[in-house]
Order: C-alpha cells, then sequence, then structure tokens
C-alpha cells in the first residue's frame, strides 16, 4: 500500500501541474460524443498519468475517462478521471477535481481527490480519510431539516430519477446548492455537507469516491439505496447513480428520493 500511495499522490502532483497550466487561459474546448466538454488538459493530464503508472508498474491497468482501457483484466486497475468538472474548469470556477481511484480485483480499494488550484489532496482507503496528511470525518446530521445537500446537476435526476421526489427533498433540507461533481464529495468527506447526489455516474467517478466516502465514516449507496458498485463490467457499461451522506441520515435520504407509488 505504501508504493500505492506514494503513486498515486505522484500523479495528483503531475496531473496538477498540467492543469493549472490551463486554468484560464483560454484553452480550447471541444465537444465529445455525448456533447461533455474536454480540453488539452484534460488529455494531457491523463497521458502523463498513464505514462507513470506504466513506468511505476507495468502490468497494472488502467481506465481512463479520456484514452480508455489498458489491461482492464488486470489484478490492480487504476481509474483516471483528470479533471471532474469540466464544465467548472471552461468556465474559470475553481469546483473541479481529480480523481484517482485503484481497484484490486475489480472492488475499490484506494481513492484520492485532488484540488490542483488549493493543494488540497484527500485520499481514502475505505477505512480512513486524511486530507493532507491529516485524518478527516463526517459531521454528525440525523434529520433532514438540517443537512446541507449538494449535487452535480439539478436537472439531470429527472432524465434519469424521480425528479418531483428530489425537487421535495430540496425544499425539506436546511440549503442545498450544486457544488457537485468531485467537490461535493470532498465536502461531504471533510465535514461540511451532508449529502451529495448523482443520478448518473461513471466508473473513473465513482470509483475513486468509495473508499474516500466511507473512509471518512460516512455511506454510500445507489440512488435507490443497492450497491454503488455492483462490478467494473456493469458501471462501464451502463453508468451507476450515488448517493452518498454523512451516515446517520441515509435511509431517509433513500426514503425521501424514492417515495411508495400512489
Amino acid at each position: 500500500m505504501h508504493d500505492f500511495l506514494a503513486l498515486a499522490e505522484h500523479l495528483a502532483q503531475i496531473s496538477g501541474a498540467i492543469i493549472l497550466r490551463y486554468f484560464r487561459s483560454g484553452v480550447a474546448v471541444d465537444d465529445k460524443a455525448d456533447g461533455s466538454p474536454v480540453t488539452a488538459a484534460d488529455r494531457e493530464a491523463e497521458a502523463a498519468m498513464r505514462a507513470a503508472i506504466t513506468a511505476a508498474f507495468p502490468w497494472h491497468g488502467i481506465i481512463g475517462e479520456e484514452y480508455g482501457y489498458e489491461r482492464p483484466d488486470a489484478e490492480y486497475v487504476w481509474t483516471l478521471d483528470p479533471i471532474d468538472g469540466t464544465k467548472s474548469f471552461v468556465t474559470g470556477s475553481f469546483l473541479f477535481s481529480t480523481l484517482i481511484g485503484l481497484l484490486w480485483r475489480g472492488r475499490p480499494m484506494l481513492g484520492v481527490l485532488h484540488h490542483p488550484l488549493t493543494g488540497h489532496l484527500l485520499i481514502g482507503d475505505g477505512r480512513q480519510a486524511r486530507l493532507n496528511g491529516q485524518p478527516v470525518h463526517v459531521r454528525p446530521c440525523a434529520r433532514l431539516e438540517d443537512a446541507v445537500l449538494l449535487a452535480s446537476s439539478h436537472t439531470s435526476v429527472a432524465r434519469y430519477e424521480n425528479g418531483e421526489a428530489y425537487d421535495a427533498l430540496t425544499r425539506r433540507v436546511r440549503f442545498y446548492r450544486t457544488w457537485g461533481d468531485g467537490h461535493g464529495y470532498f465536502l461531504l468527506a471533510t465535514g461540511y455537507a451532508d449529502i451529495m447526489a448523482d443520478p448518473i455516474m461513471w466508473l473513473w467517478d465513482v470509483a475513486p469516491l468509495i473508499p474516500i466516502v466511507e473512509g471518512a465514516g460516512g455511506r454510500i449507496t445507489s440512488w435507490r439505496g443497492g450497491p454503488v458498485f455492483e462490478s467494473v463490467e456493469r458501471v462501464l457499461a451502463a453508468g451507476t447513480s450515488a448517493v452518498a451522506t454523512a451516515g446517520g441520515l441515509h435511509d431517509a435520504v433513500i426514503a425521501a428520493l424514492n417515495p411508495p407509488a400512489s
């Protein structure tokens, strides 16, 4: 694990240096097939991380958002999202991060969230989570009315889940903001938010977040309360949903998102 952690920190540093060169630089923005934006910063950061992984552990697999798969059936597989929150990045907002995960035999074992602009490096292994080396934990919250709810996109909920139930939840909580993508999970794990919800995520989005949220003492499930990560193949093919909470109010959140049919 020591060698894996050292490599993960190295990946965060080399990708962060590349991303910072492009931030607010007027870098060209291209549209991918699914309509999502991508820049040279995304591509170069992922390419650099891939090269570093291959140099350190040439038998490890890699699954990245921009360049696909290499050895996806390996015992250890790294997942890479060079800029999680590219829409924030290209509009000059600081609410973006780099997500790095490590799977062992198809299960998330290590997660890294790096904010290049602030230098915040959050690492979790499912048992503990540390921010720049210091332990962090979710905060206690037992009532929805006291909770801070975050999301990556409000409008996407109705396309994938029960939009009316979600709207009702946003009105019930104390504060609701779309400070989402990886940054929302960062706020949850470090004790500044209580619920983070995403109706659709992909492997490189969610795999790093599971060890971080659970390591900080939180819970993360699918939108309906089931496993958020059933298998690499399933998440690659169809994506997944995610609801992460500080733990104590998780069941109440899932119940609110999935009311019984009338």
